[in-house]
């Protein structure tokens, strides 16, 4: 065994962090916490991963949900593609493979929603396949130990550090040694400074031994996320509120109130509703603002309080009240819009 995959492995060890996808031997509860890990915060997914196993305990009760079922329990977590790709992966597990999860990396690349990280990372902790689970934190811990001053983000970045990740990836418990890269990055060597004194790599670090560990791995800036600007339009009906499915690319399939595009003066927020809903509504009374970020855009938003006397919800659309919205799925982008609705006393909004 390579010598930095054996110290890598006994600090692992001793300080490897508790969660309660380790050490269970069931691919499908990896891929689930792998699934929702990405692009997401370990404390957060902690309860999300025990009430999803909870309500889809095996991947055949998984495919035999319906997505609103799904995306209902992903409320808030973020990145709903996720969920919608998960859903139909199982369904891909049950009809293409009898329900039973392959531990074959080509076979598992072929299933909806498993790219080439998540493949190792199932291939490699559920099954003990000699796989590399390449994500952002194995990207740094390996750019600084081996010294890959290139771009690490480009295709031949990529190939290259799992190239030197397979070259010290060790036959024997390969799952752990990914789960140890993953902590060591995601508690040592973090982004910006990393802790070196507490590293057990620090010996054998190239990046440590030229001192500049900061600076990698190296990657190209992002652009900024493109502002939008949108009046959310909360229209009630009675006690019932307008609410629609998106059909969009972002969020489909998620329940949001009506939405003009710009922001309206108060004089025109009336007529911005109608053009979107087709409703007469009146009384618009400002409630707000929200804010929510998205990884290419941001939500700029201002929320206002409409009423219609429209009992029934146009084409495509809606009304719920505060019981029903509880078993739609709404985005996090609609969180204060529905804070403020359910805050708004009954009965017609006054000025």
């Amino acid at each position: 065994m390579d010598h930095r995959a054996q110290a890598l492995l006994s600090w692992y060890d001793r300080h490897r962090r508790s969660l309660p996808w380790r050490d269970v031997g069931d691919p499908y509860a990896t891929w689930v916490s792998e699934t929702m890990l990405q692009q997401t915060r370990v404390e957060t997914v902690l309860s999300y991963y025990k009430r999803f196993l909870r309500a889809f305990p095996t991947v055949q009760a998984l495919a035999a949900a319906d997505e609103a079922e799904v995306l209902k329990l992903w409320e808030g977590l973020g990145y709903y593609r996720r969920a919608k790709n998960l859903l139909t992966g199982a369904r891909q597990v049950v009809q293409a493979y009898g329900g039973a999860i392959p531990s074959d990396i080509a076979q598992l690349r072929k299933i909806q929603g498993i790219g080439p990280y998540t493949a190792g990372a199932i291939a490699s902790m559920a099954f003990g396949r000699p796989e590399a689970a390449v994500d952002g934190n194995v990207t740094r811990v390996t750019a600084r130990l081996t010294g890959y001053r290139d771009n690490a983000a480009s295709p031949s970045g990529r190939r290259e550090i799992e190239a030197r990740v397979r070259a010290i990836l060790p036959v024997e418990r390969p799952g752990d040694f990914n789960q140890a890269l993953m902590d060591l990055g995601a508690t040592i060597c973090l982004p910006g400074t990393p802790d070196c004194d507490r590293c057990p790599l620090a010996a054998c670090c190239d990046a440590s031994a030229a001192g500049d560990a900061e600076e990698l791995p190296v990657l190209p800036r992002k652009n900024p996320p493109r502002a939008e600007q949108w009046d959310v339009l909360l229209i009630r009906s009675g006690d019932r509120f307008l609410l629609r499915p998106r059909t969009e690319t972002l969020l489909q399939g998620l329940y949001v109130f009506a939405m003009a595009e710009g922001f309206h003066p108060a004089e025109t927020v009336a007529e911005a509703a109608r053009a979107v809903t087709g409703l007469t509504c009146e009384s618009p009374v400002y409630l707000g603002e929200a804010r929510h970020v998205f990884t290419h855009r941001v939500w700029e938003m201002r929320v206002w309080a409409l009423t219609t006397d429209a009992d029934t919800a146009p084409e495509g659309w809606v009304f719920a009240d505060a019981e029903e919205m509880a078993r739609l799925a709404l985005p996090s982008a609609m969180r204060v819009p529905r804070r403020l609705a359910e805050q708004l006393p009954s009965g017609k909004p006054e000025a």
